[in-house]
């Protein structure tokens, strides 16, 4: 069978090209670039001695209009966006099945770390699950997938790659985002955008100091020092009035969650309950049970059985039947902001 992987150079990539490869399959990669040199030459130099066809394709200018942009406009509206969520669907995969359907490629493959059967997504190993950041993409896009890291920890991938020698056995992980290599965000976007200036922290209705400006903070993040001998976090950040409103560790905790633009990745349960767990950000240790009251196909309302910690509008709320993943939305406040 052909296949498209995209191809960063990475452990992850390489090593599912390898199993592909081993498993008998003719593989063909794919690298999207956006501006690193470096890093293009060297997924261009392991690309050959892996034996496989690499296209390049230039996506800053998508990359810009699908995941800059908004990201951008996200975090100025005092919300805490994942662009790897945004960009999956609407860049990466769509980038990966036009290139299937150009050269007769059947089926898609990425290095995430979860699994794709039967035209459904599972998560895969806890140590190092990545299913919730394919919560957006398209049931179509699915239907194309093959995950071989899925049944793989970390430390299993890099044992492999450094048994068949490949380059990229030692490479660290990409930790921060591919379009700020640097984690400078402030000037990321200050680069891009008018920031908004200094404003007021908000303490249970009174004013209790100065902030920078809403784009230094996100919900759940501590304001640093006590204030009468606690300290407090940001429980919510209101762009209109410039405010950070600060709460207690104990009042970040919340049962009742809504999100909109929902994607299914099953049938859309319409005027059914549904029994699930959810996850609000990128982590495996907290997972609550919760009952989902679809209210239209896009927009559902979220009951947890125990709190969750400080959930961010902006965030994904993210749905699971046990290992399946159901499909994920945005995270706004009750009040629909």
């Amino acid at each position: 069978m052909k296949i498209v992987v995209g191809f960063s150079g990475g452990v992850d990539s390489a090593v599912t090209t390898r199993l592909l490869q081993k498993a008998g399959h003719e593989v063909h990669g794919l690298y999207m670039d956006n501006s690193d040199e470096k890093a293009l030459w060297e997924a261009q130099a392991s690309a050959e001695r892996m034996g496989i066809e690499l296209t390049v394709i230039d996506v800053k200018k998508e990359l810009e209009e699908k995941v800059c942009r908004p990201f951008t406009e996200s975090y100025l509206r005092g919300e805490t966006p994942n662009p790897c969520i945004l960009c999956n669907p609407s860049v990466k995969f769509r980038q990966l099945i036009a290139l299937a359907d150009a050269i007769g490629a059947e089926k898609v493959a990425t290095g995430h770390y979860a699994r794709a059967e039967g035209g459904a997504l599972y998560k895969g190993m806890p140590a190092n699950d990545q299913s919730y950041m394919l919560c957006r993409l398209k049931r179509e896009q699915v239907s194309r997938l093959i995950l071989p890291l899925g049944v793989y920890e970390k430390t299993q991938v890099r044992a492999m790659a450094a048994e068949w020698g490949l380059d990229a056995a030692h490479k660290p992980d990409s930790m921060e985002i591919c379009f700020i290599p640097d984690k400078n965000y402030i000037r990321w976007m200050a680069e891009r955008a008018e920031l908004p200036g200094p404003g007021d922290f908000v303490f249970h209705g009174k004013v209790i100091g100065q902030h920078e400006g809403i784009f230094r903070w996100t919900v759940g993040q501590k304001r640093p020092g006590l204030y009468e001998g606690r300290k407090l976090y940001v429980s919510a950040i209101d762009a209109r009035s410039n405010t950070v409103e600060l709460a207690l560790w104990e009042e970040l905790f919340q049962k009742e969650l809504l999100a909109v633009d929902f994607n299914w990745l099953i049938d859309a349960p319409v005027g059914k309950i549904l029994p699930a767990t959810v996850r609000v950000r990128h982590t495996k240790w907290e997972e609550p049970r919760c009952t989902v009251m679809p209210e239209g196909e896009s927009v559902v309302s979220i009951r947890c059985e125990e709190p969750v910690r400080a959930p961010a509008p902006g965030q994904s709320a993210v749905l699971y039947d046990g290992q399946r993943l159901l499909g994920g939305g945005f995270l706004v406040r009750k009040n629909g902001t």
